[in-house]
């Protein structure tokens, strides 16, 4: 058994076998680019906006599933379906009638089993939920929440646009409609320390949500980051102390949540640091010989206390 809730798990004994997702750029922007709260996107925002390995926007939705979908199907010959991922941007921030459209034009899809729908959780009007629920009615739906800390003084520095109760009033919206909601964090924000980080998982196992991604802090070309980086105010984690760090989380975080990723993939062709995170097969293999070697296990710190 893993010592974590792996996602390849849950899929498993959701859907019976291997299901792959399929990122997807449905052509939304964001009201962090587009001046309604600021411009630019978080300072680690990349330009396709966190989209970095969607397929193109210019592409028709159903394109891009069948551009996802073959190439797929070149690593593994046991996929029994596929999520479409609505990654690039923010995938409510859309009159309803345009988000229903895009929704549809990958929910109508045969290989489609599920949405995951990635947005802001200041992007979650009544009618959008509304819209939600309709969906979720029709298949399996998990909306992604960017949190990324609860530490509030963080939160500004790297230009979120919300206070944390905005974040657990979306939560608890999502949850009274029975929808799964999946928090991202990211561990090596300016100023914190593992302990911030800690602080974040905390308070996001006070609320109904129902997974985590985890990610690095990478610092792309072209961003706010890469400023901060470039004139040595910003310097980003080791790989020991990334390790450390996600050693201490898994530790701590509920263990019903589903662990989505534990760390991001830096797009090589823009990734200016941390450069050993392109290895990523020998993080997540140090990774797991750490949890086995300190007997570490999903949850273990919260029963002993």
């Amino acid at each position: 058994m893993q010592p974590y809730r792996t996602l390849n798990e849950y899929y498993r004994t959701l859907f019976g076998g291997k299901v792959a997702k399929i990122a997807i750029d449905a052509g939304f922007t964001c009201p962090n680019r587009d001046g309604t709260l600021g411009q630019g996107g978080c300072i680690f925002c990349s330009e396709r906006g966190s989209g970095d390995f969607a397929e193109q926007s210019t592409h028709a939705i159903s394109e891009q599933i069948w551009q996802g979908r073959s190439q797929t199907s070149e690593k593994w010959i046991d996929v029994v379906g596929y999520i479409a991922y609505f990654q690039a941007f923010t995938n409510t921030y859309a009159p309803v009638e345009t988000l229903r459209k895009r929704y549809y034009q990958a929910l109508n899809n045969p290989d489609i089993v599920g949405l995951s729908i990635a947005t802001r959780p200041d992007c979650l009007p009544e009618n959008v939920l509304h819209l939600l629920s309709e969906v979720s009615s029709k298949t399996k739906l998990w909306v992604e929440l960017g949190f990324q800390t609860s530490n509030e003084n963080t939160a500004q520095l790297i230009h979120r646009g919300y206070k944390n109760e905005v974040f657990s009033e979306a939560v608890f919206s999502l949850h009274r409609r029975q929808i799964p909601v999946v928090a991202h964090v990211i561990i090596g924000l300016p100023n914190e320390t593992a302990k911030d980080t800690l602080h974040t998982i905390l308070y996001l196992n006070t609320l109904p949500i129902q997974g985590v991604k985890i990610h690095l802090l990478h610092v792309l070309a072209h961003t706010k980051l890469a400023a901060l980086y470039e004139n040595h105010t910003y310097s980003p984690l080791s790989m020991d102390t990334y390790l450390e760090t996600l050693c201490l989380l898994i530790a701590h975080l509920r263990e019903d949540i589903v662990i989505h990723r534990l760390t991001g993939d830096g797009n090589k062709d823009t990734l200016l640091a941390p450069l050993w995170s392109l290895n990523k097969r020998n993080v997540l293999n140090t990774f797991h010989r750490m949890l086995k070697e300190r007997n570490i296990t999903q949850g273990q710190a919260l029963k002993n206390k």
